[in-house]
């Protein structure tokens, strides 16, 4: 059971908490950063081996994670010189991964069991599966339907029910080995020309906890939420 982590990016929306530290490594509750509770949560689910994605600082990542026998994972790296995306540092490292193998953002904090994603991707038999969680989005002004020059409905201040993409995805290199290494690939890119192929992703559905770190107020809400939560993210890890 492999697993690759994106966490190459600037995290330029969580400045300034990002300007020395790359943002997998912003501390969350009593100083654990956010990649050692991914990391522990991966070694509990059952994988062996983790490739990190690295870019802005990866000198830093590199440092803190060493070779990953600290949560008895094997931890290699992938150097990312340019943005290439969020697919497109896999094509370099295509050839290092198995048939099929997890994909994950380096700033997540939930409780989703990576290895039940994994199993799941294996056995649908699906080119791309995607972790997905229920978010309502409210509207702060009233929403008009016009039909020609005229108002044909009205609704004050709606609620819109959507499913999301959790950063959390099983992934075949049979779904890549089309792409070229080296050029940028971003997920809405596979997304797309899945769908276009009429071979579409499986979605899995999950509605525990999860947050995406990737402003200072989802930031501020992890440290406050953090010792509440503490025994079901480090459930087994």
């Amino acid at each position: 059971m492999h697993a690759v982590i994106l966490a190459g990016g600037k995290g330029v929306r969580l400045r300034p908490y990002t300007t020395a530290l790359p943002k997998p490594l912003v501390p969350i509750g009593d100083q654990h950063a956010i990649l050692e509770i991914v990391m522990r949560q991966l070694a509990a689910a059952g994988f062996t081996t983790c490739t990190l994605a690295i870019g802005h600082l990866g000198h830093i990542i590199r440092a803190y994670v060493g070779n990953g026998s600290q949560w008895g994972l094997r931890v290699g790296y992938s150097v990312e010189d340019s943005p290439l995306g969020t697919m497109g540092p896999l094509l370099t490292m295509l050839d290092r991964l198995p048939e099929h193998f997890l994909v994950m953002n380096g700033d997540i904090l939930t409780d989703l069991d990576y290895g039940a994603v994994l199993r799941h991707h294996s056995e649908s038999g699906a080119p791309l599966t995607i972790a997905t969680y229920a978010r309502k989005v409210a509207i702060d002004f009233g929403v008009l339907t016009t039909t020609e020059g005229r108002v044909t409905g009205f609704a004050e201040k709606p609620s819109m029910d959507y499913r999301v993409s959790m950063g959390v995805y099983g992934l075949s290199r049979e779904t890549l080995a089309r792409y070229t290494p080296g050029l940028p690939l971003g997920f809405d890119n596979l997304v797309l020309d899945l769908l276009d192929a009429g071979n579409p992703p499986s979605a899995y559905e999950f509605d525990g906890y999860w947050l995406d770190i990737g402003r200072p107020d989802d930031y501020d809400r992890a440290n406050a939420e953090f010792s509440g939560n503490r025994d079901l993210l480090l459930r087994g890890a």
